[in-house]
């Protein structure tokens, strides 16, 4: 490896210069890597390194506000720079200060010059045409993937799982509950939800009625307060799990099953069906089998059929190609040098599938 001494301002330093007469202002830059041509490279491909308020050059590794503008120096232009160096053709060779600038300019000229308004006016009704989108498509076809889009897709792909997703989503969704619930009972002068239920129970008023009461809908109080005061739906008359089966009872019996709990774990946790479909099946709303699935201990599994049958095929594809995972058999034809599209060929599944399944 090698480096180059450099100035933050972009100028060179003198041949002549000796270690006394260097300014404090001038770095060492080193070379962080070669192309395929032999050309050194100041800043990793497929990145673009910022130094404060300016953007380092590949090719010489010093700052300027617009790389975009110093590329003729070299005698490159800005479509072989980001080809070379794996940068989106969209991507940006100026800093945000420059571009603030470049755009504060180009709005004065839109309104002052005609050339401009007639241009923009133009692109603008080859976007809605449609005819942009196909000259992009067009230019793009062929064309491999530059190591940034290659570092972007590998990032998305160890976003973290959807089960962690759901679960933030989830808390945030209860959080809103309580918040909901607090608004409620202050507005009814109640210190909180738990008290205000209490007094209309005892007073022999429905839930749907104390949840039209405290400006809800009908079904807020039966759907959501195990949730917010589980203390005071547990004293509920009909949070008793003997008295809240009857309305099962009926139709189990025409199915053959006499307990609540084996059929819920037979046809959700077994045969994964869905929460919709066990509802169809017994007559019952879905949020009735939802409370039956969390009055017995089951935790309901969101679009159970899909998520099983996915699983089955990755399972099926990883068996039929001789590995453990799909993941394990990706991981070993990438290390292998493999293409996506080879792998694609090879497994017979789509690159996109492929894609979601190597990802930890």
């Amino acid at each position: 490896m090698s480096a180059e001494i450099v100035s933050q301002d972009g100028a060179a330093p003198p041949a002549s210069a000796g270690r006394a007469s260097r300014r404090p202002d001038r770095v060492i830059r080193p070379v962080t890597g070669v192309l395929a041509d032999g050309t050194a490279c100041y800043a990793p491909v497929g990145e673009v390194v910022m130094d404060g308020s300016r953007v380092i050059c590949h090719l010489c590794g010093r700052s300027f506000r617009s790389v975009a503008a110093h590329l003729a120096s070299h005698g490159w232009s800005k479509a072989r720079y980001c080809e070379e160096f794996g940068l989106e053709r969209s991507q940006p060779l100026e800093a945000e200060e420059t571009r603030k600038l470049r755009a504060a300019a180009m709005t004065t000229r839109l309104i002052f010059d005609p050339a401009i308004r007639a241009g923009s006016a133009a692109g603008r009704e080859r976007a809605r045409t449609g005819e942009l989108t196909k000259d992009a498509a067009a230019a793009a076809r062929g064309r491999s993937f530059p190591e940034q889009r290659r570092r972007k897709a590998a990032q998305a792909r160890t976003a973290p799982p959807s089960a962690v997703a759901a679960r933030a989503s989830r808390e945030r969704a209860d959080r809103r509950l309580v918040e909901i619930a607090v608004a409620a009972a202050k507005s009814l002068g109640y210190a909180d939800i738990g008290s205000f239920v209490s007094d209309r129970q005892q007073a022999g008023i429905s839930l749907a009625a104390m949840s039209r009461e405290a400006g809800l809908h009908k079904d807020w109080m039966s759907r959501h307060l195990h949730k917010v005061v589980p203390a005071a739906a547990t004293t509920l008359p009909h949070a008793s799990g003997d008295r809240a089966d009857v309305i099962w009872l009926a139709s189990l019996e025409r199915l053959g099953y006499q307990d609540v709990t084996f059929y819920l774990q037979e046809r959700h946790l077994a045969q994964h069906r869905t929460v919709n479909a066990i509802a169809a099946e017994v007559g019952l709303s879905r949020h009735q089998v939802t409370a039956a699935l969390r009055r017995h201990g089951l935790a309901p599994v969101a679009h159970a059929s899909k998520r099983h049958a996915a699983d089955q095929r990755a399972a099926h594809v990883a068996e039929r190609l001789g590995y453990e995972s799909v993941a394990d058999y990706v991981a070993i034809r990438r290390a292998n040098g493999m293409t996506w599209r080879a792998i694609a060929a090879e497994s017979g599944q789509p690159q996109t599938w492929l894609r979601r399944h190597s990802a930890p």
